[in-house]
């Protein structure tokens, strides 16, 4: 099996490193190998690219070069954030979350309740989107920061964050996002917004694993989370991962030159899908809002069927990687949290696939997934002792 083998869409999982992104790493990989911090020109070279991807970063999601600190992934970005707030707004406890956040935020705020700390939940609907009346009932004065992501790394759906950040910021609390999934894929200006901290990862935009980024609002009150040196101007210490920065860099500036693209030709790609799957599928189930929506994802549900057969089937018919709602965990299968939080029917919750696209997609794969994927459902909906 080759590479070219392989259909992938699975890049909410991760993404293909752009060709551009790798050139761009290589150098400092090999020749200039310099510490950032170091005081000689052969150090000073890597101070230089940190800096043009801080730069680049910044064109991205509309903010200043100094409001970017690089980080080792979005999970460390999103942990700081959090515990940063909970340092600094003294007299405040509370957080304000959601039901269907990425376990980077839905976990911690779960051990940090189990520590004492009071953890709102904000509920979704069936299609699960959000209510602001439920979200403006719960921010009150205690509360210390609302974290609710851009956009939903499962279901693709995209939040109200900017009217969020105006609630929580009318009630004294800071404002946290995970956009992971929706930088490079949905236009962002901060500098038009109130969030005071926003999380990235490279390898979510064709940059590679290792490396991210905490957009910190200029002025706002903020507590380290790795002590050490004076890296990232105090704020995150640890020497710089200098190739991989290089990296994220290069493909924060191809993201916003490709920016028309996901909303057009990649979206059309996954309307087509969609369309296909849902005309050829027995019983299918689109999960998510079908208003509000990543340009790139497309969650499904099929009844009466195990999501993992339909992945394996996928991938011995046409070597199609898509993956799961379901994650694997303490060694059982548990279903997604978020389509628990939708209140999905148990029937449909175990049968979910996630179709994740990128700009590398092509029409004759998706042409290959409506062909290959509906003879799998009929045949498992068959063996299935409820499915027929």
């Amino acid at each position: 099996m080759s590479e070219q083998d392989i259909i992938y869409v699975d890049s909410n999982a991760t993404t293909l490193i752009a060709p551009e992104v790798y050139a761009a790493m290589t150098p400092y990989l090999t020749t200039w190998y310099g510490n950032p911090s170091s005081p000689h020109p052969f150090g000073s070279d890597a101070a230089e690219v940190i800096a043009d991807a801080r730069k680049s970063i910044g064109d991205l999601i509309g903010a200043d070069e100094d409001e970017i600190v690089f980080t080792s992934c979005g999970t460390e970005a999103d942990n700081t954030a959090i515990m940063s707030a909970l340092e600094t707004q003294k007299g405040r406890r509370r957080i304000v979350t959601t039901a269907v956040e990425h376990h980077a935020v839905f976990s911690l705020c779960h051990v940090l309740r189990k520590r004492g700390w009071p953890v709102d939940f904000l509920s979704v609907d069936k299609q699960g989107r959000l209510d602001l009346d439920e979200a403006r009932a719960v921010i009150n004065d205690e509360t210390a920061i609302v974290s609710v992501m851009w956009a939903n790394n499962e279901i693709g759906n995209i939040y109200p964050v900017v009217e969020l950040a105006e609630i929580a910021h009318a009630n004294g609390a800071l404002f946290h996002t995970d956009a992971v999934q929706a930088v490079g894929k949905v236009p962002i200006n901060l500098r038009e917004t109130k969030i005071d901290f926003l999380a990235l990862s490279g390898h979510k935009l064709h940059a590679p694993k290792g490396v991210g980024a905490l957009y910190v609002r200029r002025h706002t009150p903020f507590s380290s989370y790795l002590i050490g040196g004076g890296q990232e101007h105090g704020r995150r210490a640890g020497t710089e991962n200098v190739a991989s920065i290089a990296g994220l860099g290069k493909a924060a500036e191809l993201a916003k030159a490709h920016m028309i693209e996901e909303n057009t030709t990649v979206k059309a790609l996954r309307d087509k899908l969609e369309r296909g799957l849902v005309a050829a599928c027995p019983d299918p189930l689109v999960n998510g809002d079908p208003e509000h929506r990543l340009p790139n994802t497309l969650n499904m549900c099929f009844k009466y069927i195990e999501g993992e057969a339909i992945l394996l089937r996928m991938y011995d018919a046409a070597r199609i990687c898509a993956s799961s709602g379901s994650a694997c965990t303490s060694g059982s299968l548990e279903p997604s949290h978020v389509l628990r939080a939708m209140g999905l029917d148990y029937q449909a919750l175990h049968g979910s696939i996630r179709f994740s696209l990128s700009r590398y997609n092509t029409e004759a794969e998706i042409d290959a997934i409506i062909a290959a994927t509906p003879p799998i459902i009929k045949e498992l909906r068959r063996l299935s002792p409820y499915g027929h």
